[in-house]
């Protein structure tokens, strides 16, 4: 792994963990923000870091479901992990299609 790589996967995970920590408040009773926000930021690192979107999705998407999972037994937190990787084949596709311009 080229080091750009590591760096913007150790972001993904800050990111997603942020994520996870404010979805998990109890007064956060919001989805549609959250996903929004998995959303945008699964786009821009899988736009900024060049390889492996499946990586940076599962790093920011994967906390709100282990959380989710683990805390209350809810496996509808799997779908946090949709906006995730949407967005993430999103940023990547992009920069494959504008790179060459």
């Amino acid at each position: 792994m080229k080091k750009t790589f590591i760096v913007f996967l150790s972001l993904a995970i800050t990111i997603g963990l942020i994520i996870a920590w404010m979805d998990s408040r109890p007064n956060w009773n919001d989805t549609g923000i959250s996903a929004f926000i998995i959303l945008c930021s699964a786009t821009v690192c899988g736009y900024l870091s060049l390889e492996k979107p499946w990586l940076i999705a599962l790093a920011i998407g994967i906390w709100i479901p282990l959380f989710g999972v683990m805390a209350a037994n809810n496996f509808g937190t799997l779908l946090a992990l949709v906006p995730a990787f949407v967005g993430a084949y999103i940023g990547y596709f992009v920069k494959q299609k504008f790179a060459h311009l």
